[in-house]
């Protein structure tokens, strides 16, 4: 029998990164094993879910790369079916209708409590046949009332649950709709699922889905549960701990490389084995090596991932990820160097792809004004000369290289007889417009001949005007 495995979010937010976990973990131990990665789409919930949440889910794996071998498929198309699972529990009479009210459900419970009891449904309705004929009612599940229920969990390990801790839950509402547990039990049963990897906030469902399973004469899959993600505050990851949703990565500037490497280690290891490719991920990959423990997530490391794989990854790669924030930030670089050559220079200066776009401006961009700290510590007047020079001999350049740009720079420090920081500084600042960019003859290079010149002839316009001001 081949190997199932599924992802089933709720489209009721954003693709959070704990999902994007699980869809990962699903992902690799379809993939390692042969077997199938099936996409699921659990929108009974029809208040809360949202079409935008479905398109967030989907855009979310697409960006990851966890491609699915089936789906996407959508439980509110498959109302039917859960129909007649429901039916045919009720004619073999593991299920029946009940038609407490939400008042007497409540006062049942209060009043078990009160007792120092458990509280849950007491069956009142369970092996009654005086049905009023007109009261609305909700279908619940015979769950078993004695025995045990034992979960072999594939992380946490051997799971009992007593039957007697379990009630009979409603697996259809008055209005004739099915809940939860009732479709995912029927959709893991029919879709072949023979693995379910999710997180571990689903451990009290996985015996009542289990009876449900052993009712309807299916097989039941093996489970494994994740322990959930921390904050760094040992709290649940939330939006107070900053992003948490997969897309809010992508657009503050994270390769989907960097996400997927982090993500696979928060609760997963190989020895100390910090980097992973994709296809390593795919070889190593080992339920058996998760963490029983909650881990905790540490945006420090994400960062130093995202800088390793921009340094490291093939350029083109990452320059396939800088499109959308190129799009965004509004940079337009078909007049200029090509990108990937802006990429190399860079990559090792930035963290973020965001931030790669931000320093990367004045490569395609002309400015009309400096920046004010860097031009008032450099562009001063005893810079002109130094500045002037550099113009003149940049100007004889018949070969735009950066051994020549490098050669003309140096034999302009030596005619005045300045060091390297008093031609140097002043230059940066007139071709970027700030204090910071990669080595100056990269810089110069990639930003042209005419450019450049242009440049130091607005900075020459600066301190002239800075003169007479004074």
């Amino acid at each position: 029998m081949s190997l199932v495995t599924r992802f089933a979010p709720s489209p009721t937010g954003y693709l959070h990164v704990g999902g994007a976990r699980t869809a990962l973990f699903s992902w690799l131990y379809a993939r390692k094993n042969g077997g199938k990665f099936i996409l699921r789409i659990e929108d009974t919930d029809l208040e809360r879910s949202t079409q935008a949440s479905v398109d967030a889910i989907l855009e979310g794996m697409q960006w990851l790369g966890l491609d699915h071998d089936e789906g996407p498929y959508y439980q509110t198309k498959r109302f039917d079916l859960y129909k007649e699972v429901v039916a045919q529990l009720l004619a073999e009479g593991k299920a029946y209708k009940c038609f407490c009210t939400v008042e007497e459900v409540d006062a049942m419970r209060e009043a078990q409590m009160a007792a120092g009891e458990k509280p849950k449904y007491n069956g009142m309705w369970r092996d009654r046949t005086d049905h009023p004929a007109d009261k609305p009612y909700v279908i619940r599940f015979k769950n078993p009332l004695d025995g045990v229920v034992v979960i072999d969990d594939l992380i946490k390990g051997r799971i009992e649950i007593a039957n007697a801790e379990l009630d009979d839950l409603i697996i259809a509402r008055s209005d004739g709709t099915p809940t939860y547990n009732l479709t995912v039990v029927v959709d893991d049963w029919k879709m072949g699922i023979t693995h379910v990897i999710r997180g571990d906030d689903h451990v009290n469902n996985t015996p009542r889905q289990m009876n449900i399973l052993a009712a309807l004469g299916a097989d039941i899959p093996k489970y494994a549960h994740v322990p959930m993600i921390l904050g760094d505050d040992g709290k649940r990851l939330s939006k107070r701990h900053g992003a948490v949703g997969v897309m809010q990565y992508r657009d503050n500037g994270f390769l989907p490389e960097a996400l997927l490497n982090y993500l696979v280690r928060l609760g997963w290891s190989n020895g100390d084995q910090e980097i992973f490719s994709l296809d390593e991920m795919v070889q190593l990959f080992d339920l058996s090596a998760c963490n029983r423990a909650p881990s905790a997530f540490n945006t420090d490391k994400l960062i130093w991932l995202n800088q390793h794989y921009m340094k490291t990854l093939p350029v083109e790669q990452v320059a396939k990820q800088l499109a959308w924030h190129l799009a965004e930030q509004q940079l337009n670089t078909e007049q200029g160097p090509a990108i990937t050559d802006v990429i190399t220079v860079q990559a090792e200066r930035v963290k973020t792809l965001k931030e790669l776009v931000e320093v990367s401006r004045y490569f395609y961009e002309d400015f009309a004004e400096f920046e004010e700290n860097a031009a008032k510590k450099h562009l001063r007047g005893v810079a002109a000369e130094p500045l002037a020079l550099v113009k003149a001999k940049l100007a004889e350049l018949e070969s735009w290289t950066t051994e020549a740009i490098h050669q003309q720079i140096n034999a302009a420090a030596e005619a005045l007889g300045l060091g390297m920081g008093k031609v140097g500084m002043p230059l940066r600042v007139a071709v970027t417009g700030g204090g910071n960019s990669p080595a100056l003859d990269v810089t110069l290079q990639l930003i042209g001949k005419e450019r450049a010149l242009a440049r130091i002839e607005l900075a020459l316009e600066y301190i002239r005007q800075r003169a007479e001001n004074a």
